[in-house]
């Protein structure tokens, strides 16, 4: 599923096709669910006519910055994408290998379309329908977005700080990685390779963790999200020593890296996967 590098990779996407340009076109094709019980047309009057002013991220939420409001926001749920007609795009595991068209070169799953003055056109899609597309006056005034804690790429914790809040918790500290309120962006698998690449069993109490394993952890995890972003979240491009390369459990998965067995099992509410050998 998206998370921080697969969405900041939309936002560049409608950053480089949008931004400084008037919407000449929207289209939101009806759907309660992804709209948020919000009409076609409010989305419509709010986007249409509009010039682009940025487009922004926390965590895995996107919006767009126009020259009134409200604004955009938008989250890609479990299997959204948004990607510009005529570019190459990367899929996610989730969205298979049926083509982006059908035969009559109609975008399948379409729900939502924005053409700039331009030319330039980007499309959301979401064969799931959970991914959520709402107005708010700003960034603040979403509530999804107000709650969200530190972003893990562009505002992360600092040592000190984090050894304050997790000192503090007895949760296990794979389920606080993937607390939103905290680690903004943070999804299971980088949860899980952060773990992995810190060398921290992920079951183990946050108030155990010391100053040196927070700031490794903390060290890790940004290395880890800015190659998947600048990979353009493309996970064939993923350093082959990765845990994210053997992870996957099933029939593609194995179960050992170098040697050593690798365990899958819940932890936090979410599969984990790690190396007990190398894990502490």
């Amino acid at each position: 599923m998206p998370e921080l590098p697969e969405v900041e990779t939309v936002r560049r996407t409608l950053a480089a096709a949008l931004k400084g340009k008037i919407v000449r076109r929207a289209e939101f094709p009806e759907d309660s669910i992804v709209q948020s019980k919000l009409p076609p047309t409010a989305l419509v009057q709010a986007v249409e006519g509009a010039r682009v002013l940025d487009v922004h991220r926390k965590g895995k939420y996107w919006w767009i910055e126009l020259d009134r409001k409200p604004w955009l926001f938008g989250h890609l749920g479990m299997a959204g994408w948004i990607r510009e007609i005529g570019r190459e795009s990367i899929r996610l595991r989730e969205h298979g290998k049926a083509p982006w068209e059908d035969a009559e070169g109609n975008v399948r799953f379409l729900k939502m379309r924005l053409v700039a003055d331009d030319g330039r056109e980007v499309v959301m899609t979401d064969g799931r329908r959970l991914a959520r597309l709402w107005l708010a006056e700003g960034p603040h005034a979403s509530k999804n977005v107000a709650a969200l804690g530190h972003d893990v790429l562009d505002h992360p914790w600092t040592v000190d700080e984090l050894h304050a809040v997790l000192s503090k918790r007895q949760a296990p500290i794979k389920a606080l990685l993937l607390d939103q309120s905290l680690f903004a962006g943070v999804g299971n698998w980088i949860a899980d390779e952060a773990l992995f690449q810190a060398g921290i069993r992920p079951s183990r109490a946050a108030s155990t963790l010391t100053r040196k394993e927070i700031g490794r952890m903390l060290e890790v995890l940004a290395e880890i999200v800015g190659c998947a972003v600048e990979c353009g979240a493309d996970s064939s491009k993923y350093p082959a020593s990765w845990l994210f390369m053997h992870r996957w459990g099933g029939k593609k998965g194995v179960d050992e890296l170098d040697g050593h067995p690798i365990r899958r099992e819940p932890i936090g509410g979410r599969t984990t996967a790690w190396v007990p050998d190398l894990q502490r």
